[in-house]
């Protein structure tokens, strides 16, 4: 379990310096780059506590702390997809309006293009 952990340890680092990177270079933006800081920060500090780690396997009934992690990692994943799933969704819609408006305004330049001078 020891080596699992370890594992774990370094790939949550490896997950927060690409999270870093990416907020630096700009190819995220920093509201959502705080959600996978937390939970990166919260996977990070499950695999270097050990007590913690069984102290939250035994509050979740597992039999085997090294299922803790995993457990949280699975419940992390799915609310991030679902809040991701919420903003593109909303982006869409945004985007769809935003078209509507845009043949809105060309039929009406076109009707004043058409409208002969007086």
């Amino acid at each position: 379990m020891d080596q699992f952990l370890n594992v774990l340890a370094v790939l949550t680092g490896l997950l927060l310096i690409l999270v870093l990177a990416s907020v630096r270079r700009a190819h995220i933006r920093v509201e959502y780059s705080v959600s996978w800081l937390l939970a990166a920060a919260a996977l990070l500090i499950l695999s270097r506590s050990r007590g913690l780690l069984e102290a939250t396997a035994h509050k979740l009934g597992l039999s085997h702390p090294a299922l803790a992690p995993l457990l949280v990692i699975g419940c992390v994943f799915v609310l991030m997809f679902y809040r991701f799933s919420v903003i593109i969704s909303k982006l869409r819609d945004d985007n769809i309006a935003l078209a509507q408006r845009l043949a809105i305004l060309e039929f009406h330049l076109e009707s004043l293009k058409d409208r002969p001078s007086a």
